[in-house]
């Protein structure tokens, strides 16, 4: 027995070596490499000085040394460095110079070189260029997910913190800001060498530096000085902004610190922001960066817009607690940062704005957007399979960002909010400075709740798609409803039962109304008892917004929604009417009437927001030709009648934005004109730069005899340098000429054309406007042909962006057939991107059906 137990384990260590020589080395990132490296690698701490030259077009010459321990050598070190081999100069391991050798996007370090505890690497190289975001007068990294490896050699995985001392040579008149304290800034001829303290403990993803021609405000709002760079030159709005800016940041740390029981994790949190940037921001330890229009914001700002801006800020404070001082393991759990991040604003905003229906915000910023990848082929589980760091980008979406908020609700709900705090205060204390996964999180909540969250998450996390919800009914001799079943079945026919809570409200023939509390609803619901002694002549569902998926309409009582008093009820109400027309129960003109009528009188902003936005997606996508063409003039009069009426300025923003979008007649495009050449000044309606450089584009795409010269004239309008820039980049796109408009499209099919992506995705738009598409449709074959590789050269959203702003805004039969005709070249397609194909082009497929 003994003998055969001493031949089992030295198999089994055979095994394990024979394993771990099987390591292979693949591009990107394997988990396999990942989980090696975790148990290999520890105590990291890199020391880098980047030099920045003056001119946007030399290498910026680095250096760094790596200082680790390794644990483990029966491999060798694989260090990440996605460039060209060409950038590496030199290497040494332990003060020896060393061979590069460079394969697969891998620095292989050999571990003859290295020893058991202590080791120490230098390499000189030149900055990879992929995510610098250079421009002339500044630039940023951004390197979420694994882009920290295409700008200097690291352990490029979450899983792997580490601390930096960091130096940048920068230009004398550039502003440095990176995520430790300055400690000292040395002039040397027309440069200076800024050195910054060592920083806190955090993922390569996480680490970042901002270098520009930068204006710098300080402040303290309560905690500790804040800094903050912009190039923002217009003073109303920096007189608006910054100030509001650094207290919303306050506000949420404030509010994190006792929501979590951990004071603020980090010794500093600046921020910075930057006119292209690609997101609304990334939470960079210490140097969190924005998209500056989402901070700068004019006095007559709506309230929609300030709440915006609320909620990006306290999304990204939030990661300081979710996904910065707790990390994922590996990125199929990036949806746990962002769900938190998300779910926290929302809970931090709330006692900022008190004149807010919160209830009704959560609502209207979280369904409809969950609602529009969800009901798609393209739908994906919360939380996803990731075999390799390369593909990360692909699982952000809006089920992260939209769909995950709501399932935590539900969840919070489920435990109740005092027992779901107390798991959150736990995790965070459990998990600090280090990495969790969901697994471990559902341990701590499960431990404290009498329900199964392992099987309830099995549904909600692990699981794609949403349910139906249908009534079964029954009728007495009389008349009267004898039975009265609510059941649920998933979308896609799987037999997945989503566990949740919501309300119903019974409306009898007198307008009284019974409210009938769904709590934990399994495959079905029995509503008969509550129908006994009432007699309902109308049912809506799901009048707290609180329940997930689409629910049964009387299509009959479907105008009545605009009279219906609470607000949430009734913006409820409009989205599952959306949605119910989506799945062929309503027609797409009569929805289009109904929400047309509701927006004449509806006075809450967000409501507003969503019909104005629904309005103009029916319009141009599920209207055939005729409709259109029947209803445009109409709806052209009627909101400009509206916008001569006394609203509030919120209302009115909103209002004209759906003008715009539907004013492209001789009639409409004129009153246009007279409104961008300040001619019709519209009582409370205030536009500022930008709103009248969008015009300007608008009256060029509606073909107005004079857009030539509005586009002249508006770039002597813009006094913003970057702005300018922007307006400038968009001409060709704007272009009356079809020739220059190819042209253009042409040269975005280049990927060293598409470095500043909000610019392209407008440029997009611009081309592949309904009225444009007669011209621009040519291009789908080769914008569908390029995406492989916009998604290995752009950022994380930009390949469903390139798509949305092209194929996405078609819904003709001819476009159908150059879909179809890609996908049935392709049927081997990355299954990755064939998911972000099918999302946005979901309207496109729908409308061959519901147009006919």
């Amino acid at each position: 027995m003994k003998y055969i137990l001493y031949s089992f384990l030295f198999l089994f260590f055979i095994s394990c070596d024979k394993k771990q020589e099987q390591l292979t080395l693949e591009t990107g990132i394997s988990h396999e490499l990942a989980t090696y490296r975790k148990q290999q690698i520890a105590d990291v701490v890199y020391n880098l000085h980047f030099k920045i030259p003056k001119e946007k077009t030399s290498t910026i010459s680095s250096n760094l040394e790596l200082n680790f321990k390794v644990e483990d050598l029966k491999q060798d070190v694989f260090l990440d460095f996605n460039e060209e081999t060409s950038k590496l100069k030199s290497i040494k391991v332990n003060d020896k110079t060393s061979t590069i050798n460079h394969q697969k996007e891998h620095i292989i370090i050999d571990k003859s070189n290295l020893v058991l505890g202590a080791n120490q690497i230098e390499i000189l190289f030149d900055a990879g260029e992929t995510s610098l975001n250079r421009n002339e007068e500044f630039l940023y990294t951004l390197l979420v997910p694994d882009r920290a490896s295409t700008l200097f050699p690291c352990f490029d995985q979450p899983d792997i913190k580490a601390k930096y001392n960091l130096q940048i040579t920068a230009p004398k008149d550039w502003k440095v800001l990176a995520g430790g304290f300055k400690e000292s800034a040395l002039e040397t001829d027309d440069f200076i060498k800024h050195t910054f303290a060592t920083s806190n403990l955090m993922s390569t993803y996480l680490f970042s530096f901002v270098a520009g021609k930068f204006t710098e405000e300080t402040k303290n709002p309560g905690a500790f000085n804040m800094r903050f760079l912009y190039r923002e030159n217009n003073q109303e709005k920096i007189q608006e902004s910054v100030g509001e800016v650094f207290k919303i940041h306050q506000n949420s740390i404030d509010f994190l610190e006792n929501y979590t029981a951990v004071k603020f994790p980090f010794q500093k949190m600046d921020f910075a922001a930057i006119p292209p940037f690609q997101y609304g921001g990334m939470e960079h330890v210490g140097a969190i960066q924005y998209r500056e229009s989402s901070l700068f914001l004019d006095e007559n700002a709506t309230q929609t817009q300030k709440l915006g801006r609320a909620k990006l800020i306290a999304h990204e404070t939030s990661h300081m607690w979710f996904g910065d001082l707790v990390t994922m393991k590996w990125f199929n759990d990036v949806w746990m940062k962002e769900v938190f991040a998300n779910f926290m604003a929302d809970k931090i905003v709330n006692p900022v704005y008190p004149e807010i229906n919160h209830r009704l915000s959560f609502m209207m910023t979280h369904y409809p957007s969950a609602y529009s990848e969800d009901r798609t082929k393209g739908t994906n589980p919360i939380r996803q399979n990731l075999d390799n760091l390369k593909n990360a980008g692909s699982l952000y979406g809006r089920i992260i960002y939209n769909k995950a908020p709501i399932m935590m609700r539900q969840l919070e709900y489920l435990l109740g909010e005092e027992a779901f705090q107390k798991g959150i205060q736990e995790y965070i204390k459990t998990y600090q400075n280090t990495n969790a996964d969901w697994s471990e999180l559902v341990s701590i909540l499960d431990k404290n709740s009498s329900e199964d969250i392992k099987k309830w998450s099995e549904v909600w996390v692990n699981s794609s798609g949403r349910p139906i919800f249908t009534e079964e009914l029954a009728y007495d001799e009389k008349g009267n409803i004898s039975k009265f079943f609510l059941h649920q079945k998933a979308e896609d026919g799987s037999d997945k039962i989503w566990t949740q809570s919501f309300k119903i409200q019974l409306i009898d023939e007198k307008g009284n109304t019974k409210e009938v509390e769904v709590t934990n609803m399994g495959k079905t619901f029995d509503v008969s008892s509550f129908v006994k002694d009432f007699k309902p002549v109308q049912v809506l569902y799901n009048t707290n917004g609180f329940g997930y998926g689409v629910f049964p309409i009387d299509e009959n009582k479907i105008e009545f929604y605009q009279e219906i008093k609470e607000e949430v009820s009734r913006g409820s109400q409009f989205i599952n009417l959306y949605e119910n027309m989506l799945i062929g129960k309503v027609e797409p003109l009569k929805t289009y009437q109904v929400f047309l009528n509701a927006i004449k009188i509806e006075k809450n902003e967000l409501i507003t927001n969503y019909l104005s936005g629904v309005i103009q997606h029916i319009f141009w996508t599920y209207l055939n030709e005729e409709e259109r063409a029947t209803v445009q003039v109409k709806i052209e009069k009627e909101i400009s009648s509206l916008l001569n009426e006394n609203l509030s300025s919120n209302i009115k923003k909103t209002l004209f934005n759906l003008y715009q979008s539907v004013a492209f007649n001789p009639v409409g495009s004129e009153k246009l004109y007279q409104i961008w050449e300040e001619n019709n000044i519209i009582e409370n309606l205030f536009l500022n730069e930008s709103d009248y450089s969008s015009l300007a584009m608008k009256l060029a795409i509606y073909k107005h005899p004079k857009a030539k010269e509005i586009l002249e004239e508006q770039q002597t309008r813009i006094s913003n340098a970057d702005q300018l820039e922007r307006f400038k980049w968009l001409l060709a796109s704007l272009s009356s000429d079809e020739n220059v408009r190819a042209s253009f499209m042409t040269s975005l099919l280049e990927k060293e054309n598409r470095e500043k992506e909000s610019w392209v995705q407008t440029a997009l738009n611009n081309m592949h406007h309904p009225l444009r598409q007669e011209s621009s449709i040519k291009h789908l074959k080769s914008i569908l042909e390029v995406l492989e590789e916009v998604q290995l050269t752009g950022d994380i959203f930009f390949p469903k962006g390139w798509l949305a702003s092209s194929i996405g805004n078609y819904s003709s039969e001819e476009a159908d057939l150059i879909l179809e005709e890609f996908l049935a070249e392709n049927s081997n397609y990355n299954p990755i991107l064939l998911k972000k194909l099918q999302q946005t082009t979901d309207d496109l497929i729908r409308a061959q059906r519901i147009k006919k």
